[in-house]
């Protein structure tokens, strides 16, 4: 890792910046990677918005939503973003539908997982639908455990957590 880029074995994960604004409109805009997500679909409208708040985001607490890039092509997104509901600081992560099925978002999600908790944020969460197993089984396979539910739009939904190791936690502000 050097800064704030992480590589993997295969992957280069990158924080966000306007260069990968067409990137991350085409994603968010497919509902194949996208409809799952808190919020649904993005219009260009909404993905620009979104960019400028991840990109402050990361100036404001040095962790945030990264791009995915293997051999240099844009596969998805991951890292963390404050939810909106208040319970905190949360994983997110989707791909393009041609890397679906790879292993890339348990890849990606373990290692920016990892950068969040390394910078001493001491609680990450994620929250997958119940019917989202392909999600479930990449937060279980970081190490993200259940420990809580509720109900969105008729669907229960799963809260996953992570704990940073207790001797490097910082506030979650």
């Amino acid at each position: 890792m050097i800064g704030r880029i992480v590589r993997t074995a295969r992957l280069v994960l990158e924080p966000v910046t306007w260069r990968d604004m067409e990137d991350m409109a085409r994603l968010k805009g497919n509902a194949a990677s996208y409809g799952r997500m808190l919020g649904g679909v993005r219009s260009r409208l909404q993905a620009e918005e979104e960019m400028a708040e991840e990109i402050t985001f990361w100036a404001r607490r040095g962790v945030g939503i990264f791009t995915i890039r293997e051999n240099g092509v844009f596969e998805g997104m991951t890292g963390v973003h404050e939810r909106p509901d208040g319970r905190g600081m949360a994983l997110r992560f989707a791909l393009m539908p041609s890397a679906a099925g790879r292993g890339i978002g348990r890849e990606a999600a373990s290692a920016a997982l990892r950068f969040v908790l390394d910078q001493g944020i001491g609680r990450v969460v994620a929250v997958a639908r119940e019917d989202n197993l392909a999600s479930r089984i990449v937060l279980g396979s970081i190490g993200m455990r259940l420990c809580d539910t509720f109900e969105r739009d008729g669907y229960t939904m799963l809260v996953y957590e992570a704990l940073g190791a207790p001797d490097r936690r910082q506030r979650d502000v």
